[in-house]
């Protein structure tokens, strides 16, 4: 059955606005001129791109901060979404850890920068930096991951944790070698999500990062109010080469194993 001519129009529509602008990006990515107007294929903006390593240096403050803060997110994210589908009496819990998403994000940086400052006034502690950051990006990860869990766990068959009860083992063995082993897609799925919120993220990290403490999208920011270069193209064309080879192998992956 053949949809109707709008749907399919409205569909590649659709497409073509989502994707435009990466190509453009990528074709601009390999223009000699420093500016819009086309003057020739040329790799120079490659170049300058791998000399600069205030940049790269910023990548690498937002993968590590990504990678420690999306762990985090899963392990509250999971506790939480455990204890919320598991007892009703944890029911104000579960909705307060998925109140960030309902708040708008400059909202929970500013509350989040109050309690730090209070913090380091009071306390000494902490001064802003890495872990500010970290902690900031775990609040708003935790949420994600909270909604995402407790969703696959109210999918579980329920004789199965029962039976394994009736059996002797303990709740936590339980979670660890039955519910566990079942939600590992989820989990993946909350930590890439998570992740990806994290090294995304522009608002929290300018609230709550210190000195020296400078995440790639806070550096690409202050080089776009400068000025337009191509050299920040360059950088989102490898960023998409990665993500795409990285999703095109997961999907053959997964053809291979349903083909079999």
């Amino acid at each position: 059955m053949r949809s109707h001519p709008w749907i399919r129009f409205f569909f590649y529509t659709g497409y073509i606005f989502l994707y435009l602008p990466i190509a453009l990006t990528i074709l601009y990515s390999l223009n000699h001129s420093k500016t819009v107007v086309w003057s020739g294929l040329s790799l120079r903006w490659y170049q300058v791109l791998f000399q600069n390593h205030a940049l790269w240096q910023s990548a690498m403050v937002s993968f590590k901060i990504g990678m420690v803060s999306a762990t985090l997110a899963v392990i509250l994210g999971t506790t939480c979404a455990h204890l919320w589908t598991k007892e009703r009496c944890h029911h104000r819990l579960g909705m307060m850890a998925m109140t960030p998403l309902f708040i708008p994000e400059i909202i929970i940086g500013l509350s989040i920068l109050l309690l730090f400052v209070w913090s380091e006034n009071t306390f000494g502690w902490p001064p802003k930096g890495m872990w500010t950051v970290i902690s900031a990006h775990t609040t708003l990860g935790a949420a994600y991951v909270t909604a995402i869990v407790r969703a696959r766990l109210l999918h579980l068959d329920p004789t199965l944790s029962e039976a394994a009860l009736d059996l002797g083992a303990r709740p936590a063995k339980v979670f660890f070698l039955i519910q566990l082993p079942i939600i590992i897609p989820s989990i993946i799925a909350s930590w890439l999500i998570a992740y990806i919120i994290s090294f995304d993220d522009l608002i929290l990290a300018s609230f709550t990062s210190g000195p020296g403490i400078t995440t790639l999208p806070l550096m690409i920011f202050s080089k776009i109010k400068v000025g337009y270069t191509p050299e920040i193209n360059a950088l989102a064309t490898c960023i998409t080469g990665i993500i795409s080879l990285v999703i095109m192998t997961a999907g053959y992956t997964l053809y291979k194993k349903e083909s079999q």
